[in-house]
């Protein structure tokens, strides 16, 4: 594998440049009433469908030319090419020095998809390796399914070891097809495993420690009080009621494990609910399940991989946190899934763009002169209309926010999606339009920015477009 590929800083570009000026000259006085009032197709021409998604980005502060710019700074900062060179294995990671290959963990065998996968060729080892630990993980989700002795899966870790897996869990609940219940303990604080324990027994529990080293502090403590508890209420079988998610096998062994799955260094552990971490998840939804789990997460992959910068989601919504952080200085995002089952997602969000981003210098330590990272936040509508909207809405700051629609109900309880969608569609388009005081007194733009709308699944119905 090649060295990490120099890229030009983004500020250090001459788009960087036309974005302020851009910004200058009718970024700071953009009004969506305007914009939607002057183009008609505004909604279709900054809107599209992506796999299992349909995403409406036509209510944020953005137009043509300040939207052409990003994508020329995009192309400008080599974009596309460290894309490619990640998919490619390539030592991306230019502080370790390492690949970044979480795809991998999304991606069919080879033989799987022949020709189609041809960029594959130099990172084949590592791909085998990872089905070879699938296909094992796998198969001891379904042993474990199929156990009428064990009611209890306690998933015991933290930070990409526990959100990934407990958002999926929850999201995925209307397809668990066990009646096992799954718990997830992170705080180092007792208060939460003593919570848990409370409700399990030992002879029908089983608890997964996720820890890629064996070592994390906070995982470990409630580890060993676990099983502590376990052998003082008359436990004896640790081999048969603990496993192990991580690479230090012999520590595990140590502790009384005989069951490990483990991951690789270059999988982060906020990327990590794909691998072996998600034995959590599949034990919910089953082998298949999972399986389709990771095939719609490789159909987004292959769009991100292939699809032209103008036309890739994951490129579209990155170059508008771009524009709404350094440019309109918006130092936060709401994230507002309006969806019971995704009311971790926020959280979820937070590690994976807060611990991405979150940095202060460059690649080569230099400190950055520009911002990086928003602060993410947010709660599931509509409990978030009644805590903190009104800020969003009367508020003196203005706060990006991001719903998430899911287009059909779980349930069949009469009238309660239509009144959900009706809420999300409501306050997208009061946070677009704002209120206009009487001449006498002002007039005031929405405080809130053009949100962004997101449908899980497919296109929104007519009446919601």
């Amino acid at each position: 594998m090649s060295a990490p590929m120099k890229r030009l800083r983004c500020d250090q570009t001459p788009a960087w440049a036309a974005l302020q000026a851009c910004f200058e000259a009718h970024g700071k006085a953009f009004d969506l009433r305007d914009a939607f009032a002057a183009d008609p197709q505004r909604f279709a021409s900054f809107s599209q469908d992506a796999p299992h998604v349909f995403a409406d980005l036509s209510k944020n502060l953005i137009d043509a030319t300040s939207q052409a710019l990003l994508f020329d700074l995009a192309r400008q900062c080599g974009l596309a090419q460290h894309r490619d060179a990640m998919f490619a294995g390539e030592l991306i990671n230019s502080t370790e020095k390492r690949a970044v290959m979480h795809f991998l963990l999304r991606n069919p065998a080879l033989a799987q998809e022949g020709q189609a996968q041809a960029a594959m060729k130099n990172i084949a080892n590592e791909l085998a390796q990872v089905h070879a630990t699938l296909d094992a993980m796998l198969a001891y989700a379904e042993q474990l399914r199929a156990d009428a002795a064990i009611t209890d899966i306690v998933n015991i870790g933290i930070g990409g070891s526990d959100l990934g897996p407990q958002m999926a869990v929850l999201a995925l609940g209307e397809f668990a097809t066990t009646g096992q219940r799954i718990h997830f303990v992170s705080n180092v604080d007792g208060q939460e495993l003593a919570g848990v324990l409370a409700q399990c027994k030992p002879q029908s529990t089983l608890f997964l420690i996720a820890s890629k080293t064996f070592t994390t502090t906070e995982t470990m403590t409630n580890a060993h009080s676990a099983r502590r508890w376990f052998e003082a209420l008359g436990g004896r079988d640790i081999g048969r009621h603990f496993a192990a998610l991580t690479t230090n096998v012999a520590a595990a062994n140590a502790f009384g494990i005989q069951t490990t799955f483990g991951f690789w260094d270059w999988v982060g552990g906020r990327y990590s609910l794909w691998s072996a971490i998600g034995l959590p998840i599949a034990m919910a939804v089953g082998s298949e399940g999972f399986r389709e789990l990771l095939a719609g997460a490789h159909a987004m992959d292959e769009h991100f991989r292939t699809a032209p910068l103008e036309s890739n989601l994951p490129v579209r919504l990155g170059l508008l946190d771009v524009w709404y952080r350094n440019f309109h200085g918006f130092s936060s995002r709401s994230i507002a899934p309006y969806s019971s089952a995704l009311r971790r997602l926020p959280a979820y969000l937070q590690q994976l763009e807060m611990e991405s981003n979150g940095k202060r210098v460059d690649v080569d330590g230099q400190a950055l002169p520009f911002e990086t990272s928003p602060v993410l936040w947010g709660e599931p509508g509509t409990n978030g209309q009644h805590a903190y909207f009104q800020m969003l809405h009367q508020g003196t700051s203005v706060v990006p926010v991001e719903f998430v629609a899911v287009k059909k109900a779980a349930h069949d309880l009469a009238g309660h999606h239509d009144k959900l969608l009706a809420n999300v569609l409501a306050q997208a388009q009061a946070l677009m339009l704002g209120k206009k005081m009487p001449a006498a007194i002002n007039i005031f733009r929405a405080t809130g920015p053009a949100p962004s709308c997101c449908w899980s699944n497919s296109r929104p119905p007519a009446w919601a477009r």
